[in-house]
């Protein structure tokens, strides 16, 4: 890896942010170490603590501490700002790189194919744990290891060229937490660009439960009724959310547990301010369509 300071002779420049609330110091180690062991880019690191110091980290790495938890997705979007180059990569603070010449290979496939405005790789557990298929964003799963468009994306690794990230309006700040990978995905998608789901290029990540979060059914219930709110045309708002409230009712029929705290997200999302407006168009939704995926589901 060269620094942000050094030569960077035509090299790739990639901005990269690292999220953390300081819990996982050994992961977050591992992380950023993958980054400083990256070959043929040039990387400027910022880490950021969430409303928590990150503690000690590797030297080549900045840290910003922010005095309050401000979200996962305001989190990213504080370190973005304060990076550098004509990408820019997150990685979770429980991920990891385990090739040296991921972002070498995975810049020169956004060079190569200038109409993907936004890349997620194949995610494999560290330990050789059974990878959870919802790593693979797409309705039909399918080998891990073949590469397909996508419409959302896992948000724990993903590479953009800056200007796209920029263009899209960054992460969904008002989220806080949960599907603010299918904003970006679609943010991407109105730009005309393609969203691409790598399958030859792998991160590590531990095979843990998102529900582990003790907000995750509200969140998940809030953020779609948001996500269809702030970003599909008005006709296919009531379509997109009844779609996912049925597929979230028979999925948890007999999960009472799940499912009162999902329908309350579910009237969070009617009754509240989603944080601003931006259609992403019919355009925007046949290009989806005729790409394998109308946002409807």
């Amino acid at each position: 890896m060269t620094s942000a300071a050094g030569t960077s002779s035509g090299l790739p420049r990639v901005g990269v942010v690292s999220l953390t609330q300081g819990r996982r110091p050994a992961d977050l180690d591992r992380g950023l170490r993958s980054l400083l062991a990256q070959e043929g880019v040039v990387l400027d690191i910022v880490c950021v603590g969430n409303g928590a110091a990150p503690g000690a980290v590797p030297d080549g790495v900045r840290v910003l501490e922010l005095p309050e938890n401000v979200g996962i997705p305001a989190g990213r979007n504080r370190g973005a700002a304060l990076v550098e180059g004509e990408f820019v990569f997150f990685l979770d603070d429980d991920a990891s790189l385990p090739s040296p010449t991921f972002l070498k290979e995975a810049t020169g496939m956004l060079g190569a194919t200038p109409d993907i405005g936004l890349l997620q790789p194949r995610v494999v557990d560290p330990d050789g744990a059974e990878a959870p298929t919802r790593w693979i964003p797409r309705l039909r799963k399918g080998d891990p290891a073949t590469s397909s468009d996508v419409f959302s994306v896992w948000e724990g690794a993903t590479l953009l060229p800056r200007a796209v990230f920029d263009a899209a309006g960054g992460w969904a700040e008002p989220f806080f937490y949960a599907h603010e990978g299918i904003e970006l995905a679609w943010r991407v998608w109105a730009q005309g660009k393609r969203v691409w789901y790598a399958g030859d290029l792998v991160a590590a990540h531990p095979a843990i439960d998102p529900a582990r979060h003790s907000q995750y059914y509200r969140l998940n219930a809030r953020n779609r009724v948001w996500l269809a709110r702030r970003n599909l045309p008005g006709p296919l708002v009531p379509v997109y959310v009844a779609s996912w409230t049925l597929v979230q009712v028979l999925r948890w029929a007999r999960r009472p547990d799940r499912l009162r705290p999902w329908f309350a997200g579910f009237r969070e999302g009617w009754a509240s301010d989603p944080g601003g407006r931006r259609s992403i168009g019919w355009r925007t939704v046949w290009r989806m369509t005729r790409a394998g995926r109308p946002p409807i589901l």
